[in-house]
């Protein structure tokens, strides 16, 4: 027999992936989640946001069922205290993007709806919220990275009632990871989004480094990928091993964030855990480089990275934060 629960559910929706996910409202134990990602036709590097958009709508019904169905399966009936969603991609007012209001005007009604509290929150936090349920943090400071195919930012963020209270320290100067793996990836042959193809091209040079090495430009916390993307465009066009050339776009990415991050680290002079998410950071071989050079260069920092699944878009963190607000009624 199903038995009643109280939860907060969480809805995302980014320009690739549309994300919902439901958490316990009592303890902030994720109850179940469901996600759909966008199609992008072939041989394109993107999609345009009313293109995203109109598959957002398309989709809510699909992966609402499939949630609904989920939570059944394991005998769990909802009984919903309070929605919430992204409706912007950074934790500021200048932060927009038109694709989040797809979530947020099916978030509110269903809020308005069932009669329960709305909560706003920003993609960043999201993906913030959604590592940190796995490496919980209580309230210390942290430096943080967001890298995906739309952001590159490097933070110094608490926890907060609310989310988190965020300063930027870094950010992409020209190209953000993402687009970087993705120009590459496509530009090999892969699908788009290029990263997991990318990832599993770059398997064959084994766990070294390979032979193709492109420069990793930092300046501070802030990283510049445009000089790398034509130096690997050019390897390729010149006859470079695809596989050579995808483990040294990896390379120069993981490079770049340890130097980012060991400039924050030392600026912060307090923060000595930090918490890398976003797409690109389920990548294992950037994940374990950036760990070894950090552990030789900057001891005693504890490194943290989100599960594969949930360094990519997902609605985990937005209902975490959710939950977060319930406790303060």
């Amino acid at each position: 027999m199903a038995r009643e629960t109280p939860l907060v559910l969480g809805v995302d929706t980014s320009n690739y992936t549309t994300s919902v996910c439901a958490v316990d409202a009592i303890d902030g134990r994720m109850v179940a989640e469901a996600r759909r990602l966008l199609r992008v036709p072939s041989g394109e590097r993107g999609l345009r946001q009313s293109d995203a958009a109109f598959q957002h709508v398309r989709h809510f019904p699909e992966v609402m069922a499939e949630l609904l169905d989920r939570m059944a399966a394991q005998g769990v009936r909802p009984a919903w205290r309070r929605v919430a969603v992204s409706v912007r991609p950074r934790p500021w007012a200048s932060s927009y993007m038109p694709v989040f209001q797809t979530g947020l005007a099916v978030a509110a009604s269903l809020a308005q709806s069932l009669g329960v509290p709305l909560t706003r929150t920003s993609h960043q936090e999201g993906h913030l919220a959604a590592a940190e349920y796995f490496t919980p943090l209580h309230g210390a400071p942290f430096v943080a990275v967001h890298m995906s195919g739309g952001t590159c930012d490097v933070v110094l963020a608490r926890r907060t009632p609310f989310g988190y209270a965020i300063s930027r320290l870094g950010e992409g100067l020209d190209l953000h990871p993402g687009q970087f793996v993705d120009r590459v990836g496509v530009a090999l042959g892969l699908p788009f989004p290029a990263g997991p193809h990318l990832e599993q091209l770059a398997r064959q040079c084994g766990t070294s480094p390979g032979s193709l090495l492109l420069k990793s430009p930092v300046r501070g916390a802030s990283m510049s990928f445009s000089g790398p993307l034509t130096a690997a465009l050019r390897a390729a066009e010149t006859g470079a091993p695809a596989h050579e050339v995808a483990r040294a776009v990896e390379d120069c990415i993981a490079r770049s964030v340890a130097k980012a991050v060991e400039y924050a680290v030392r600026r912060s002079q307090t923060a000595r855990h930090v918490l890398i998410a976003g797409g690109v950071a389920s990548n294992q071989y950037i994940q374990g480089t950036i760990r070894s050079r950090l552990a030789r260069r900057v001891p005693g920092i504890r490194v943290a990275f989100a599960p594969p699944e949930f360094a990519r878009d997902n609605a985990l963190g937005v209902a975490t934060i959710g939950y977060w607000r319930e406790l303060e009624r």
